[in-house]
């Protein structure tokens, strides 16, 4: 069967390689987040970094004014306590995953989404001069 008639086969193509040891079944949530919200999040960044990005400046949050540890801050902030900005990056990360790895998010949903938000904090916030940046321009 070609690719484009196995959806899942292509999004899984996509993703980049982060470590040499993946599953096809994940066992638990730990292997979940090694196997498969560590690629797409990184798949994911530039879009992540789009989204929050647009998120500040829509907000007029002063991110690019800040200081680098301010920034930080803020930006723990917004991703800590905005439902709606929460909710956006969780769909960013699940809309890419297979139909397994649906399944698999479908019954751990709480633990995964703990962790995936854990994840894209950190990562959002180690790039916070890029979305400060970002949030500068239309």
């Amino acid at each position: 069967m070609p690719d484009f008639l196995r959806p899942d086969a292509a999004l899984l193509a996509l993703r980049p390689v982060v470590t040499a040891e993946t599953t096809t079944t994940p066992a638990t949530p730990g292997d979940f987040l090694h196997a498969t919200l560590r690629p797409v999040l990184k798949l994911q960044n530039p879009l992540l970094l789009a989204v929050v990005a647009d998120f500040v400046r829509d907000h007029h949050v002063p991110l690019a004014t800040a200081a680098p540890a301010d920034q930080v801050r803020l930006l723990a902030e917004l991703l800590g306590r905005n439902t709606k900005l929460r909710y956006t990056v969780v769909g960013l990360i699940t809309g890419v995953f297979s139909t397994e790895e649906t399944a698999f998010y479908r019954q751990h949903r709480p633990e995964l989404n703990r962790r995936l938000l854990e994840l894209a904090t950190r990562r959002v916030q180690d790039q916070a001069a890029t979305v400060a940046a970002l949030s500068l321009t239309t």
